[in-house]
């Protein structure tokens, strides 16, 4: 799918080497991808990039952050979370076979980059696998939070979580 101008795009032409920030601001529906809208994005996106040019590569590091509306795994209940990612992408303007990262190979004459649709990847990979919510006491359980003061022992419930607890304790 070829763009008359890119959504997130970075002008190359005449950039110079050192390191360079660029702020861009959108809607999650001009990505035109209903899988975001899936994913429960419907609001502003904002995205940082920052382009690390030097003599035979260049680096360019993705961050976006933007509010998604989702739903508990465990409850159904609407969640509205801040969703956070990032993405780093090198490139090189000669083939780098002895490096171990993955680069993508670039022309010394490119004019711009396009970032949308690594933006679009970034945005769907910073959606968690599991979303509990915090209201719900059954769904807490799956949180990493202790519910006690700091310093203050917990009983357990039941034997199960008693005998569990002695496990843990014995392998610390």
């Amino acid at each position: 799918m070829a763009r008359e101008k890119a959504l997130i795009g970075i002008r190359l032409a005449g950039l110079s080497e050192g390191v360079h920030e660029f702020e861009f601001n959108c809607m999650a529906a001009e990505f035109g991808d209903p899988a975001l809208s899936e994913a429960g994005f419907s609001e502003e996106v904002s995205v940082n990039v920052t382009v690390e040019k030097m003599e035979g590569e260049m680096i360019v590091t993705l961050k976006t952050f933007a509010v998604a509306d989702l739903t508990c795994d465990l409850c159904l209940a609407p969640i509205t979370a801040e969703l956070n990612g990032s993405y780093r992408i090198f490139y090189s303007y000669e083939q780098a076979n002895e490096r171990d990262e993955e680069y993508r190979l670039i022309d010394r004459n490119t004019v711009s980059l396009d970032l949308t649709e690594d933006v679009r990847e970034t945005l769907l990979l910073s959606v968690p696998m599991k979303v509990t919510c915090t209201d719900n006491p059954d769904c807490r359980v799956f949180h990493q939070e202790e519910l006690g003061e700091p310093g203050e022992d917990r009983k357990p419930d039941s034997d199960w979580q008693e005998s569990l607890e002695k496990l843990k304790n014995k392998y610390r």
